[in-house]
């Protein structure tokens, strides 16, 4: 969407009208005028509107940010999705930033629908991340919590299975409380291992019809289990996740990574801020990161507190706590972003 006329001040300033589809505005616009009202408060360019046309002015550079800003928009909405002010502030953070990425390119890109519910990337790292899992036979999501690194791979994996591109789905997670012994604990194997994978179920519910999941999970294609359970197999023609990977050992990650096979793609996501190993243990993930990083065909994804897609407290509680921590305790994405002197 181009602006239909610009005018320049004799004060340097610039005025530029934009007309937007009128079957669009209030899509653009928002319920009670919310997108509006966040749009007022992002850009520093004066914005009124009257009927379907949008009014600019200000500094040159600030209506022609507003103008990139409202065409972008205008193409999400265009496209059937709903605009939030979430859509709105990660919209003008892609095109302030230094990449060239289109926001609306990067909020309409599809993984995942069910039910009238689509799962996409609200970010441009949550973008690139997906595109890694696309890309590489094995990614590592590294991020703080909100962030969608296991949503997203979950998606993912539900869409490679539904795609005939693997043939099954295997999630796994380190048991850490129970140190991975789990036979001391009351109830049956189910019962014992079921409150450290309960996350990957509830994924899995949001993503697939609950009835076929105990279907698919008796059949062997769907698989959850601790990571203990992995030791001396190959996983074959599989989409395979491994969850919470921060709080496995350096072995416990070296034995995971080697299980994989033929076909099979690997996502391990974790947040290297938040290891729980007892005694002091060094982290696997942590490690993996110093010692993979030059191999052919594995990525590693990076996402930061502006990827998260929780409340907007989230975000600040998480640099918050980056802030407190050890410059070591960061992953390189917060250290580039902190100034700090980022990891080789």
């Amino acid at each position: 969407m181009t602006p239909s006329e610009t005018n320049a001040d004799s004060d340097a300033t610039v005025r530029s009208s934009i007309d937007v589809p009128p079957d669009l505005v209030m899509g653009l616009l928002g319920s009670a005028d919310e997108n509006l009202r966040a749009l007022e408060r992002i850009l520093a360019a004066d914005i009124h509107v009257r009927g379907n046309a949008l009014t600019l002015s200000g500094e040159p550079a600030d209506v022609a940010l507003a103008e990139r800003v409202i065409s972008e928009l205008i193409a999400i909405v265009a496209s059937g999705q709903r605009l939030t002010t979430d859509a709105v502030k990660h919209s003008v953070n892609m095109l302030t930033g230094t990449g060239n990425e289109s926001p609306a390119e990067v909020l309409t890109l599809d993984i995942l629908s069910r039910r009238g519910k689509t799962i996409r990337p609200k970010t441009l790292n949550q973008k690139r991340y997906v595109d890694a899992i696309d890309a590489h036979t094995i990614v590592f999501g590294i991020g703080p919590a909100g962030t969608g690194k296991t949503y997203l791979a979950m998606a993912k994996a539900v869409n490679a299975l539904q795609s005939k591109q693997v043939s099954r789905i295997i999630l796994t997670r380190p048991a850490v409380e129970a140190g991975e012994r789990l036979g001391f604990l009351p109830g049956t194997l189910s019962e014992k291992i079921d409150p450290y994978l309960r996350p990957l179920y509830d994924a899995l519910h949001d993503m697939m019809d609950p009835e076929s999941i105990p279907k698919l999970m008796n059949a062997g294609i769907i698989e959850v289990a601790p990571l203990a359970y992995m030791r001396g197999r190959t996983l074959s023609d599989a989409f395979i996740i491994l969850d919470e990977a921060q709080n496995t050992t350096g072995e416990q990650m070296k034995m995971f990574l080697t299980r994989l096979g033929f076909g099979s793609k690997i996502v391990v996501t974790g947040d290297i801020t938040q290891v729980d190993l007892p005694g002091g243990a060094s982290s696997g993930l942590h490690a993996a990161m110093r010692i993979l990083d030059d191999i052919n065909d594995i990525h590693f994804a990076e996402l930061t507190s502006a990827d998260v897609v929780r409340h907007r407290l989230v975000a600040d509680i998480v640099d918050a706590y980056a802030k407190s921590e050890e410059p070591d305790l960061m992953n390189r994405a917060q250290r580039r972003a902190s100034g700090s002197r980022p990891r080789r």
